[in-house]
């Protein structure tokens, strides 16, 4: 069938990429052995550009340098979001003073209470991505209503899609594809999905672009990456 896949950029990236090598992934060639079968005629990509941060001050080149091999791909198409950034005040939590991390009662966080047994909160730094699951939402959208494709394939784990994705399916009737980069991802989405793959380890590993990438002239892969 004729295909178009859509991918949440961020979803992809921690749930599948984030501590491996392969970053530097062709999204042409990895979405042609998640889906051999099929006509893949376009690919979008959904992202937000990233900040320089006091302990990665690289991360825009970083990703402005994986953007510009994508850019090379005919059929891959790019859409960005953006970051907001905010201080607000919030509710802070218990946390285990060996392993540093929040604690639990019966499945809940645990919420740190001040001398007078009121809860205590702190100021944090809150960055949103905005933009990415919008945008996904609207393309595919369009190209049900328009009959652009048979076939749509949709790699995240954001129920927040649930929504469209089944407007799709059952307005337009649109077969329904899900490629959870966790696999524990939305149960509901994996309800609703007509068929599921599962990324293979292996297919990441062979869908790595060249380095360099040649374009209106080389792209190197980030050094730390």
């Amino acid at each position: 069938m004729d295909t178009h896949v859509y991918i949440d950029g961020f979803n992809l990236y921690y749930g599948l990429l984030k501590g491996t090598p392969h970053k530097w992934l062709n999204l042409e060639r990895f979405c042609d052995q998640l889906l051999p079968k099929n006509t893949i005629k376009k690919i979008y990509y959904f992202a937000a550009r990233v900040e320089a941060r006091p302990h990665d001050l690289d991360q825009p080149e970083r990703q402005q340098a994986y953007l510009n091999a994508l850019s090379t791909l005919p059929r891959v198409e790019i859409h960005m979001g953006t970051f907001m950034s905010s201080v607000v005040r919030q509710v802070a939590v218990e946390t285990d003073p060996k392993t540093g991390r929040y604690r639990k009662v019966r499945g809940e966080p645990v919420t740190k209470l001040d001398p007078n047994g009121m809860p205590e909160k702190v100021w944090v730094h809150k960055t949103e991505e905005k933009g990415s699951d919008v945008n996904l939402a609207a393309h595919l959208l369009r190209d049900a209503y328009r009959n652009s494709c048979k076939c749509a394939v949709i790699i995240s784990n954001d129920s927040d899609l649930l929504t469209p994705i089944r407007m799709a399916k059952v307005d337009c009737g649109l077969t329904i594809g899900l490629v959870p980069p966790r696999s524990k991802g939305s149960v509901e989405l994996k309800r609703l999905a007509d068929f599921k793959v599962e990324p293979r380890p292996h297919w990441l590993v062979s869908s790595q672009f060249p380095d360099p990438v040649v374009g209106s002239g080389p792209i190197h892969k980030p050094a730390s990456w």
